[in-house]
């Protein structure tokens, strides 16, 4: 039985995954001790690598290499389950995280990784006094703990205030850069990433969006008219928009960002119903003049329409004769071929238009059970995009005209991203979550088209000022007014869509140490640090804790099922339908080993996992070394291969 070490406590190790990566690719530079970076050079053609120092093209600023190295950085931390603090906790599959979301996404990476289709973020504007996250970890989680007074810290200050630092696009930079790029790491192949920013850094967000998802990957930069009136503070022009910017992790086709048509903009778009549905007329004949009966000729031939419309492609009674001639006589030609329209020939309709007559077809709203979409504009205008119908729908929630939250994004500005993503049933991460504006808006949408999004929300637990509207109304923290404003939120959607069943709960976890000791020797005295190491598990963590841990470093889904069975007086856990066993028991005796082993066996068979199953004990549980062989070679006569201690 293997036993899992302190170290398998961290997150991902990114930096180990990307050198297995290049020695599947270049195995040859590679030597016992080490990357041979003259090979890897060699190999890549390094005389096509064209170096000129400083003079190249890019963003570059101080702490840039110290930022990315932040992200290869695993992460020593957990997320502790809190499911009194939760909505429909046995079975949601929503997730809200509290906690420094640089920490989470490292967390994550295992987990969900390809696997998010929709992230939007609408991270700090950087006007110079707003909080800017605090990233200069010492030993790991010790800056997070001190700013949400989990650990006593003196004078500590955390702002990006550029009369005190001198440096504030350098540090809202260094902020953004480590968690823009682990977050392309979770999004799928076709996944999407919305950036809501104003002017004090939309310049360089998009250089850094081009440095981290590429250039190519660039889908476009929506102009949101957020506040009408403008803002009369500014100094020379009164601001009144701000900027939605959009990458993809891969370049898309055309299309893949449409949005779908809403019922009014079909009914005015589909005029014409027959027994298949609506239908628009769409002329047969080619519009463009640069495709004629001179490069077309098996696209230039007659239809044959009588007095009644009735379109035959032979001659028939007094029949005329139809061609793709322009008003003017030019030959064109149709942009259906003979044989298609001969098979295609009850949907086309044949209108007289100023004495002569035109080939039409009909265009249906829904072709196999997929509505129409449309290309969304580059400039979002309308009311419903407005921040204050965001602060309303806020308002309105909590029953009060107090501002509780300043500004809180329109559900529609986020509800529009979530419909140009096109899927139904995909995953929408939001890191810097504030008031909870993104779950509420893909709970709305899928209480809409009956759909079965899921959210991550991960926010800060940023203390609320106590002067504020929201310490006043009893809230400490962003975190616990995000984490209302859903739960609120969910109850109006049940309230106000009876008929709608889908998931409107919530995990709540909260970012913490990990649940797994950390070997920190007293030098002076090994012995006695040896035997107090003994407990691989930290003290007063539930099993719990320690399961949602396991579901996180096996790379797990933390909305999976966790069900358990008592077997001798000992409790078992099965985890993602078989794909994880645990017994977190205290003490398993020789007596016990072959029911428990047996008990899982049986189990693990019912379920039939279809990936290779991992089962965790406590180390310290077993009687003697004796025990413990037994239970491993018992399980892994079965096929239960991977039987770990911790």
């Amino acid at each position: 039985m293997k036993k899992i070490q302190p170290e398998e406590g961290e997150s991902a190790d990114i930096v180990s995954e990307n050198i297995e990566r290049l020695k599947e690719l270049f195995p040859e530079a590679f030597r016992e001790s080490g990357v041979n970076f003259d090979v890897l050079r060699q190999l890549l053609d390094d005389a096509k690598v064209l170096d000129e120092g400083e003079e190249k093209y890019g963003l570059n600023w101080h702490g840039k290499k110290k930022a990315r190295q932040i992200a290869l950085t695993p992460s020593t931390g957990t997320l502790l389950p809190c499911p009194e603090e939760s909505v429909d906790w046995d079975t949601t599959k929503n997730l809200f995280i509290e906690g420094d979301n640089l920490e989470v996404l490292k967390l994550l990476q295992k987990s969900y990784a390809n696997k998010v289709k929709m992230i939007y973020i609408d991270p700090p504007y950087n006007t110079g006094k707003e909080f800017i996250y605090p990233d200069k970890f010492q030993e790991n989680l010790d800056t997070y703990l001190k700013y949400t007074g989990q650990v006593d810290d003196e004078g500590m200050k955390l702002s990006s205030n550029s009369e005190s630092t001198g440096r504030k696009h350098t540090n809202w930079l260094n902020m953004m850069l480590p968690r823009l790029k682990l977050a392309r790491n979770l999004l799928t192949h076709d996944g999407v990433i919305f950036i809501s920013i104003d002017d004090n850094e939309i310049a360089n967000l998009k250089l850094l969006c081009n440095d981290i998802f590429g250039e190519e990957c660039f889908a476009g930069k929506v102009i949101v008219l957020c506040n009408p009136k403008g803002r009369s503070q500014d100094k020379y022009l009164a601001s009144c928009h701000e900027y939605l910017l959009i990458y993809t992790k891969s370049v898309l086709d055309k299309g893949q960002l449409n949005a779908p048509k809403s019922k009014d903009e079909i009914a005015k778009d589909y005029p014409f119903q027959d027994e298949r549905g609506v239908y628009r007329e769409l002329e047969l004949r080619n519009t463009h003049r640069e495709f004629g009966k001179f490069n077309r000729p098996n696209l230039y031939y007659p239809f044959y329409v009588d007095e009644e419309g009735c379109i035959e492609l032979e001659d028939f009674r007094s029949s005329t004769a139809v061609l793709p001639v322009w008003d003017d006589g030019f030959e064109g030609c149709w942009t259906w071929g003979k044989e298609k329209a001969r098979k295609q020939l009850s949907e086309l309709v044949a209108k007289k238009v100023s004495s002569r007559w035109k080939i039409y077809r009909k265009g249906y709203a829904s072709d196999d059970g997929e509505l129409p979409t449309k290309q969304l504009k580059s400039i979002w205008s309308e009311k419903r995009h407005h921040t204050e119908k965001g602060q309303k729908a806020f308002n309105d929630l909590f029953g009060t005209k107090s501002k509780l939250f300043q500004s809180p994004k329109s559900l529609d500005v986020i509800g529009d991203a979530i419909a140009i993503c096109q899927d139904k049933d995909m995953i929408v991460l939001d890191f810097f979550s504030g008031s909870g504006s993104s779950a509420h808006a893909m709970m709305a949408e899928n209480s809409k088209d009956n759909g079965s999004r899921r959210f991550i929300s991960v926010q800060l637990p940023e203390l609320i000022d106590e002067g504020s509207e929201a310490f006043k109304a009893g809230f400490r923290a962003i975190s616990k007014l995000a984490i209302e404003r859903i739960r609120l939120a969910a109850k109006s959607i049940r309230d106000n869509s009876p008929e709608f069943s889908g998931d409107l709960g919530v995990k709540f976890f909260k970012l913490g140490k990990s649940n797994i000791n950390v070997w920190n020797p007293d030098h002076s005295d090994i012995e006695e640090s040896l035997f107090t190491h003994q407990e691989l598990l930290v003290q007063d963590r539930t099993e719990q804790d320690v399961l949602y841990e396991l579901l996180l470093k096996r790379g797990v889904d933390l909305a999976v099922p966790i069900e358990s069975r008592d077997l001798n007086g000992k409790t078992i856990y099965s985890i993602g339908y078989g794909v994880l066993f645990a017994c977190l028991d205290e003490s398993i005796t020789k007596d016990q080993v072959e029911v428990i082993s047996q008990g899982i066996v049986e189990w693990h068979r019912e379920l039939a996992p279809s990936s290779d199953t991992h089962i965790f004990f406590r180390d310290s549980a077993f009687s003697d070394d004796v025990s413990k062989t037994n239970m491993a070679a018992i399980l892994e006569q079965n096929g239960i291969n991977h039987v770990r201690s911790l």
